[in-house]
């Protein structure tokens, strides 16, 4: 399953992507019904319209997971910009917090500041860092339908479920992930990009320590979002065209700036035996 260079649809080899299976991706809009997606669109952007929305994104390169070619990309990181601030200003960004008693300023220093990390921003901090400091945040309509606290505890389901507000708002689109082929599910978000916006290009972890690429499933209803992955060997985008798919997300990837908004839903998870078998089996992969 894992390897160096990867094959396209078209037969084109690409060189910088470990893929899966051979592929550079895959295409599972054969194995689901993808009717329903414009009935999905339309219940995502109404409930997205309604709900306060959180920001995302915002420190891919301080996190040291962009490649070197697109870490301009970034414009201004907000783990940058923390590390830099003056102690009137990193006094400012705390009383913001959720919990300003949780961030001791003496220990300033050895904080991870983020999403997963182990001092979360709230709503207001990460909205502050925007309006004073210019931080570019590519995502900035996020919202959880199962939270998940860390990165690595994503394909786990201990103690999560649907929120109330997806359950309410969502139906359609919980019916829509409760039906596909996953053991267990530790993780579901809607990730969105504002008009002119793009998604730095980065990957979700080191290609040298995995074993296997994690299982999740992204879908995009609207089908305009415009990923792509990034090959940092030939210095090219590779563009994902399916509505419903997997990557290796240990591959760079990235979303082109569109003017309009965009989205997809990602469910993390542990994949059936049998589904995970099927698709390895349709790819003409050999053990």
């Amino acid at each position: 399953m894992i390897g160096t260079g990867a094959l396209a649809s078209d037969g084109r080899s690409w060189p910088g992507l470990r893929g899966l299976f051979g592929r550079a991706y895959l295409d599972l809009s054969p194995y689901f019904d993808v009717s329903a997606f414009a009935e999905l669109h339309e219940e995502i952007c109404l409930g997205l319209g309604q709900l306060p929305l959180d920001y995302t994104g915002g420190s891919h390169r301080s996190m040291g997971i962009m490649p070197p070619s697109r870490r301009a990309d970034a414009l201004i990181d907000y783990g940058e910009i923390i590390r830099q601030m003056s102690d009137a200003e990193f006094a400012q960004l705390r009383l913001l917090a959720d919990d300003p008693a949780a961030i001791d300023p003496a220990r300033r220093t050895e904080l991870e500041f983020g999403e997963e990390r182990s001092v979360s921003l709230s709503r207001r901090q990460l909205h502050w860092l925007e309006l004073r400091f210019g931080v570019y945040f590519p995502w900035k309509a996020y919202l959880e339908l199962i939270p998940n606290r860390y990165w690595s505890d994503k394909a786990s389901a201990e103690g999560k479920r649907f929120t109330r507000v997806a359950e309410s708002f969502f139906p359609k689109t919980v019916a829509f992930v409760r039906s596909l082929p996953f053991e267990v599910v530790g993780r579901c978000n809607i990730m969105g990009l504002r008009a002119n916006d793009h998604g730095t290009v980065h990957r979700d972890g080191d290609p040298d320590e995995q074993s296997a690429p994690d299982h999740f499933i992204a879908f995009a209803p609207g089908a305009n979002k415009r990923l792509f992955l990034w090959d940092e060997v030939i210095k090219e985008e590779l563009p994902v065209t399916a509505p419903i798919y997997w990557f290796n997300d240990f591959d760079y990837h990235g979303v082109q700036s569109m003017p309009w908004f965009r989205y997809s839903v990602r469910v993390d998870g542990v994949f059936c035996g049998d589904f995970l078998e099927r698709v390895r089996r349709d790819a003409g992969f050999e053990r």
